[in-house]
C-alpha cells in the first residue's frame, strides 16, 4: 500500500491550521512588489551602464578614426598613461591603508562584533548583516585612525557567505569562530556591549575597551536580546548618549556599520555630537535636544573619503566603490535599511 510523505502532510496540515491574516497577506504582497520592483531597477541599471559603456567605446573609436596615424598613436599614449598613473595611486593608497589598519592591530581601539545570532536571522537578514559587516570594514579602512575589528562566533552560513566575498580573505581583520568571551577570557573586564537598553552613557571611549556591536538584523523580534546576554554574562553594557544630541524619528536602533561609524568618528573627532550628525541620516531625526537648538552639522548623504571614492548613504541603495583587492569594488544593496540591535 503506497503512503504519501508525512513531511506533505504536515506542510498541509499546518497550511491549514494556520491560515495567513490579513496583515500577513499585505506584507507579503508588499515584498513581492519590492522585490519585482528591485528587480527592475537592477536590470534598468545594468541596461544603462551597458549602454554608457558601448556609448563610450563608440566616442573613443570615432576620436581615433578623426585623426592621423601619428595623432592617433599619441591619443593611446596618453591613455595608457594616465591609465598607469591612476593604477600606481591606487597601490599607493591601498598600500598607506594597509599601513595604517596594521598599526590599528597595535594601537588602535578594539571593537567586536557578535555574530552568534546567525541562527535567529532569515537569508534576507543574514545578507543584510554581511553588507554591513562590508561596508563597517571599507568605512574602517578609509579612515585616518582606523580601529581593530574583530569577528566574533564567525561559524556557519554567515561564516560561508562572508568567504563568498571577493578579497575577504585579505581584510587586515580578526575572523574567530569563538565568542568574545572565549576570545577576550583574559580581559572581561574590559568588555563592553554596546546596548539601547543599557542604562549607562558612554561619555567617552576606553582605549583599553573592547565594544562589543551585537550583529543582529531583525524586525524588532528579539527586544532586549543583546543587554540579556551581556547582564547573564557578567559584562558591562553601555549605549551611545544619543539622546544627549538629538532626537530619533523612530527607536534609537541602528546598523552595525553605523554604530561602527559613529565610534570612528567620535575617535577622530572627539565630538559625539559632530559623530552622530555625520552618520545617522536626516530622515532618522525629528529636531535637537532642547539645548542643542542651534546646531550646525548636517548630514552627509555623500560622503568623499581620502583615497578619492564616493561612498553613498549606508543605509540606502549602495554602489561602493573601493580601491582593488578589498573585494568591494561594487556592492549593491537596499537590505541595509534593516534594523540591528546595536546601541
Amino acid at each position: 500500500m503506497e503512503t504519501e510523505p508525512q513531511g506533505n502532510d504536515e506542510i498541509s496540515a499546518g497550511c491549514s491550521a494556520q491560515p495567513m491574516s490579513k496583515r500577513a497577506q499585505k506584507k507579503l504582497l508588499k515584498q513581492q512588489r519590492y522585490a519585482a520592483k528591485k528587480a527592475e531597477k537592477k536590470a534598468q541599471e545594468k541596461e544603462h551602464k551597458k549602454k554608457e559603456a558601448e556609448r563610450r567605446k563608440n566616442e573613443w573609436a570615432d576620436k581615433l578614426s578623426s585623426v592621423g596615424e601619428e595623432e592617433k598613436s599619441k591619443l593611446i599614449e596618453e591613455r595608457m598613461e594616465r591609465r598607469k598613473e591612476r593604477m600606481e595611486k591606487r597601490s599607493e593608497l591601498k598600500g598607506m591603508k594597509l599601513a595604517r589598519l596594521q598599526e590599528a592591530k597595535i594601537s588602535g581601539q578594539n571593537i567586536a562584533l557578535d555574530l552568534e545570532f546567525a541562527h535567529l536571522m532569515t537569508p534576507n537578514e543574514r545578507n543584510s548583516l554581511v553588507h554591513q559587516i562590508m561596508y563597517s570594514y571599507s568605512f574602517n579602512g578609509r579612515c585616518a585612525l582606523p580601529a581593530h575589528i574583530w569577528l566574533t562566533g564567525c561559524r556557519g552560513e554567515l561564516q560561508s557567505e562572508l568567504e563568498q566575498i571577493s578579497g575577504y580573505q585579505k581584510w587586515v581583520i580578526e575572523k574567530e569562530e569563538s565568542s568574545y568571551m572565549e576570545v577576550f577570557q583574559d580581559q572581561k573586564e574590559n568588555l563592553v556591549y554596546l546596548t539601547a537598553d543599557s542604562e549607562t552613557l558612554l561619555s567617552e571611549l576606553d582605549s583599553k575597551a573592547i565594544y562589543i556591536i551585537g550583529g543582529l538584523v531583525d524586525r524588532n523580534r528579539w527586544k532586549g536580546i543583546t543587554f540579556n546576554k551581556a547582564k547573564e554574562q557578567g559584562i558591562r553594557t553601555a549605549k551611545l548618549p544619543i539622546g544627549e544630541y538629538l532626537k530619533m524619528c523612530s527607536s534609537q536602533v541602528l546598523t552595525v556599520n553605523q554604530v561602527v561609524e559613529i565610534l570612528l568618528k567620535f575617535i577622530e573627532t572627539k565630538d559625539w555630537k559632530a559623530s552622530f550628525f555625520h552618520v545617522i541620516p536626516l530622515r532618522k531625526r525629528s529636531e535637537t535636544s532642547p539645548h542643542d537648538e542651534n546646531n550646525e552639522f548636517e548630514s552627509k548623504d555623500t560622503i568623499a573619503n581620502v583615497e578619492g571614492e564616493v561612498f553613498e548613504e549606508v543605509e540606502d541603495d549602495q554602489k561602493i566603490e573601493t580601491v582593488e583587492g578589498d573585494g568591494l569594488e561594487e556592492v549593491n544593496s537596499q537590505k541595509v535599511k534593516r534594523k540591528c540591535l546595536l546601541t
